[in-house]
């Protein structure tokens, strides 16, 4: 589907991407994963010759990049950006039937595809349809900024760290909804993180980037189980210690928690505390009642809290 070929990139003296070698297949889901400066970026935008490299060959279904016209190269392409980057004139409508209208699709047809796309991500259209981007928060700019890369179907989707300046439960809302939106469209996704942990959550492949170079290309799970070396052991260990940080809200639904008091000692605790705070409160009662803006959602407890979360990383490692 896209292979690059012994790709690099230079300015002036400084290397940026270093002999780079990678295929990605068909409706592949592609992780690009590395700290700042390590090329994912630079990478991922010579797909669509945002960026041109100095030496090597990028293709495309075979083709060579250089040989498609430029403008329906980007056309053919879904691009996803961290800053939403949302027309601030144009209405949601107007957002997301942009590149089908490009495509001189029929008024009609475009409109239909606007209020299908709304419906898959939970957005009424007769409440959003006309909305401006300045009247929407910032995770439902992030739908619509998805629902315009992929409204007029392209084969590949670009996304540069489309979530990081999210809120956690935003962030982990939309990380589900392109793996669902992945799984029905079968699009190729080329996905670029920093997040060692939103990458094993959504990447088929992983490429481990670090100053320009592939350190290791694989699967989640061999990723996990045998890291090339120690960046990669390290970058992986450092993300899991970092899910002790992640609130609450990341880990459980409230659906999931005991309705009533099922122990003696409670204690309450807010849904953002973090999932260290509540291991650690854990120790000292038997249950905690989980609060959200003044509201009981339920009771925890350090059995349910254990199954939960074996089951929540069961199913990640899938």
């Amino acid at each position: 589907m896209i292979e690059f070929q012994h790709v690099s990139k230079r300015y002036q003296e400084k290397i940026v991407l270093d002999n780079f070698d990678a295929k990605i297949k068909k409706g592949e889901f592609f992780v690009l994963v590395g700290p700042s400066g390590s090329g994912k970026t630079t990478t991922l935008k010579m797909i669509n010759r945002l960026i041109e490299p100095t030496e090597g060959t990028i293709s495309l279904h075979g083709k060579d990049l250089t040989s498609y016209h430029l403008k329906e190269l980007r056309l053919s392409i879904g691009y996803v950006l961290q800053q939403i980057a949302l027309f601030p004139n144009l209405t949601v409508a107007e957002n997301i039937e942009l590149i089908p209208e490009m495509k001189r699709w029929k008024k009609e047809e475009r409109r239909k595809r606007a209020i299908e796309l709304l419906k898959k991500v939970n957005l009424a259209p007769e409440e959003y349809l006309q909305r401006k981007p300045s009247e929407l928060s910032g995770g439902e700019q992030q739908r619509i900024g998805i629902l315009r890369a992929i409204a007029a179907q392209p084969d590949v989707i670009l996304m540069d760290e489309p979530f990081s300046a999210l809120d956690p439960i935003s962030r982990n809302q939309l990380q589900e909804l392109i793996k669902e939106l992945h799984h029905e469209l079968k699009s190729t996704i080329v996905f670029v993180t920093h997040d060692m942990n939103e990458a094993m959550r959504l990447g088929e492949r992983i490429c481990v980037m670090k100053e320009g170079k592939v350190v290791q290309l694989d699967t989640p799970e061999q990723i996990r189980k045998h890291p090339a070396d120690a960046f990669v052991a390290q970058f992986f260990q450092q993300e899991q210690a970092d899910l002790m940080h992640l609130p609450l809200s990341e880990w459980f639904d409230s659906s999931v928690l005991y309705p009533t008091v099922t122990n003696q000692t409670t204690q309450k605790t807010d849904f953002v505390a973090t999932l260290a705070q509540v291991i650690q409160a854990l120790d000292k009662v038997d249950q905690l009642e989980i609060i959200q803006d003044g509201k009981s959602l339920g009771y925890l407890d350090n059995a349910l809290l254990l199954s939960h979360l074996s089951l929540v990383l069961e199913r990640e490692d899938m």
